[in-house]
């Protein structure tokens, strides 16, 4: 998703997957949370490489090529959201930081994974490959609640109704 961020803000971002067609909300994601003075944390650096199997190295995003692709973030983008966690009291975290099942490229989910655990917030952690990542670290146990409904938890907070819910809600009322 970051990806499609970098994108609105004129990244080049190379061989990387991206939604193009989400470009126009993505800028108009930036522009509210702007006019809202809402910090919306996007990386500032990257873990690249030609291939997912293959090897991975830090650059900044201007230094990305057209055979490059993003499969994780990088140290900058790592210390940053380690020091906005830290003083967090409520953590919900919905997707990994790049391709964690591949060594080279997990740091940046391992890193985001030990800082919610150790962060004393009230803890949420949603969606499949999330969760696959908290327990393949051991970090599981530190986590207040674990959600494999990512996008429906999203969906939930941002108060929308959900069909298993509101079936619930209506066999309540007869």
């Amino acid at each position: 998703m970051a990806n499609t961020f970098l994108l609105a803000q004129g990244v080049k971002i190379g061989a990387s997957l991206a939604e193009p067609d989400r470009v126009g909300e993505a800028k108009a994601a930036i522009e509210k949370a702007k006019r809202s003075s809402v910090d919306l944390l996007l990386p500032v650096d990257a873990i690249v490489g030609e291939r997912i199997d293959g090897p991975g190295h830090p650059v900044a995003f201007d230094e990305i090529g057209e055979a490059d692709a993003i499969f994780d973030i990088g140290p900058k983008t790592i210390e940053r959201f380690k020091n906005v966690i830290s003083g967090a009291k409520t953590v919900f975290w919905n997707g990994p930081m790049g391709v964690f099942e591949q060594p080279q490229f997990a740091n940046g989910t391992r890193a985001v994974a030990e800082a919610v655990a150790s962060s004393g917030a009230f803890s949420v952690v949603g969606g499949g490959d999330s969760v696959a990542a908290v327990e393949q670290m051991g970090l599981a146990a530190r986590i207040s609640h674990i959600s494999t409904g990512g996008g429906a938890s999203l969906e939930f907070v941002e108060g929308k109704q959900l069909p298993g819910i509101a079936v619930l809600l209506e066999e309540e009322a007869v």
